[in-house]
Formats: structure tokens, C-alpha cells, sequence
């Protein structure tokens, strides 16, 4: 029995492992295939791989038998969480990428935890706690800190970027909250297939709109682009649902923690993208006010085990 659990904690912790080192890393993937002269637009770019990674994960659920077509309430439901987690999410991620170092947007990325927990509150007509009121002050200063070295040399483009990534971290954490609240009845690989496809549509629409140049991606970009589909949107994507089975959900939300710290690394040592004083303060404060922004989460999913 001893073994068996031994057996299951650590594929749990492979599984968390891959979630923090891939995730972590598809924000320089990024980077590198929107940057100046890679070749992809960040529309395009987004279209493209999640559009491919969805029609995969529908052939994964083929496979193993699950039931591929949602009933219409549940297509509703995986096309707006899709569209907002995706094209508002990712795109955001995406757009900014093309002026933001890809540590720092993964920074930002990292408050999501934080707006997630304030919009959860709003939507329950809850009134937020000190808890949550200091965790928002406390990662809202580590943007801030961010930010001010961008205002004091002028870069209105590279804070347009930041503005990008809140804006993104927001519909991104709008759309957890749909799908959670809203659940259907498909498999996890199943219910992201549509999720991707209905968010590589609005990519589309998105990149038609804005005129943005059809791709012409670098050799370099080509293989961000393969990382982004085959690590990003499948091997990663089931690691972590597999954690999330194997694993108590606190633990697995931890990869929050560590994969802005590792985008971060590996911005400075493979894009040579600095790595400043306001850099690590920021990075602080931003970690610091997610840990209490999960804490006061965690804390509230376990009164009513305690009330019952």
C-alpha cells in the first residue's frame, strides 16, 4: 500500500515537474517567434498553434473513446472560455511579447491568481478580506515596480505591453472562472480540444481585422512554433491535468510560483534579457502577493468542509 502511494506521489511530482520547466519556458518560445524579423505576428502565431494542438487533442480523444461533440449549452460555455483564456489570454501574452521582455511578461502573467480571486468575490458579493485586499496591493506594487524604469526612459510601447499582459492575466482568469463554474460533461483533453479550436477562430478573425501580415517564420521561429504546440498545448497541458489527479491541488497551483522564476532564467541566459535589481524586487512582490492570494483561496474552499 506504502508503495503504491510512493509509486503515485511521484508521478505526481513528474508531472508537476514538467508543468513548471514547459510552461515556464513557452513565455522565450514565444519570444522568440514574435520578436523583430522572426516571421510570426502574435495573431497568427496564436491561430496556428492552438488550432493545430486542438484538432490533435480531439484525435487523443478519439483514441481513447471519449465523446468528441459538446451539446450545445456545453460548446457555449468552451467557445466564450475559450476565446477569453485564449484570444484575450494568450493573445495579450503574444502581442506583448513583440516589445516586452518574455520574463517580465511572465511576471505579469504570474498575478492571475490575485484577479481571479477579486473577481470571484465580486461575482459571489463578497466582501474581500485584509488578506486578499493586501495580497492585491502587495502584487499591484510589484507591477508597478515594473514598470516605473519603462516610464523614466519614455517606453510608452513596452508599458502598452505591460498593459497587454494585466488586460490578458484578466480574460484569462475570467475564463478559468467560466469553466469551473460552468462545467461540462467532456474529458479534460476533449473539453480543451474545443477550447483551443473555438479560440483559434477568434484568433482568425482577430488577425483578419487587424490586417496582420501572413507569417513568414524564421527556421529558429518554426521550432518555437513546434515547442509551443507539441510541449506548450499537449505535453504540458496533460502533465497537468495528470497532477491534478495525483496530487493535492495546492501543491499543483504552485507552478503560479515557479514558472515566472523560470521564464525569467531563462530570458537572461538563452536571450541575454536583464535581469535588474527592479527586476528581482518586482518579481518579490508579485510572488509574495500571489502566495497570499492563494492562501486566502485555499483558506475559503475549506470553511465548508469545516461547517459540514
Amino acid at each position: 500500500m506504502r508503495e503504491d502511494r510512493a509509486r503515485t506521489a511521484l508521478a505526481g511530482w513528474l508531472h508537476l515537474g514538467v508543468t513548471y520547466v514547459v510552461w515556464g519556458s513557452t513565455y522565450l518560445a514565444i519570444r522568440v517567434a514574435v520578436r523583430e524579423g522572426a516571421g510570426w505576428g502574435p495573431f497568427w502565431l496564436g491561430a496556428s498553434r492552438v488550432l493545430v494542438a486542438g484538432l490533435l487533442l480531439l484525435g487523443v480523444g478519439w483514441l481513447r473513446g471519449r465523446r468528441l461533440l459538446p451539446r450545445p449549452g456545453e460548446l457555449a460555455v468552451l467557445a466564450t472560455s475559450g476565446v477569453l483564456m485564449w484570444v484575450g489570454g494568450n493573445g495579450g501574452v503574444n502581442w506583448a511579447e513583440t516589445r516586452v521582455a518574455s520574463g517580465i511578461v511572465a511576471l505579469v502573467v504570474g498575478t492571475m491568481p490575485i484577479w481571479v480571486a477579486v473577481m470571484e468575490g465580486v461575482l459571489d458579493r463578497r466582501p474581500p478580506s485584509l488578506t486578499l485586499i493586501g495580497s492585491l496591493l502587495v502584487g499591484f506594487g510589484g507591477l508597478v515596480v515594473l514598470s516605473v524604469p519603462m516610464l523614466q526612459v519614455g517606453a510608452l510601447g513596452n508599458l502598452a505591453g505591460i498593459l497587454a499582459v494585466v488586460g490578458g492575466a484578466l480574460s484569462w482568469g475570467l475564463g478559468s472562472i467560466l469553466q469551473r463554474r460552468r462545467a461540462v460533461a467532456l474529458s479534460p483533453v476533449v473539453s480543451s480540444a474545443w477550447q483551443q479550436l473555438c479560440g483559434g477562430l477568434g484568433f482568425v478573425v482577430v488577425a483578419l481585422a487587424l490586417a496582420e501580415p501572413a507569417p513568414r517564420p524564421t527556421p529558429e521561429a518554426w521550432m518555437a512554433w513546434s515547442y509551443l504546440v507539441v510541449f506548450g498545448s499537449l505535453i504540458a497541458f496533460t502533465s497537468f491535468v495528470s497532477a491534478l489527479e495525483l496530487l493535492p491541488t495546492p501543491i499543483v497551483m504552485t507552478y503560479t510560483y515557479v514558472n515566472p522564476v523560470i521564464a525569467v532564467l531563462l530570458g537572461w541566459w538563452l536571450l541575454d534579457e536583464p535581469v535588474t535589481t527592479t527586476t528581482a524586487v518586482g518579481m518579490a512582490l508579485i510572488l509574495l502577493g500571489v502566495f497570499g492570494a492563494l492562501r486566502f483561496r485555499q483558506r475559503q474552499a475549506s470553511e465548508p468542509a469545516a461547517r459540514s
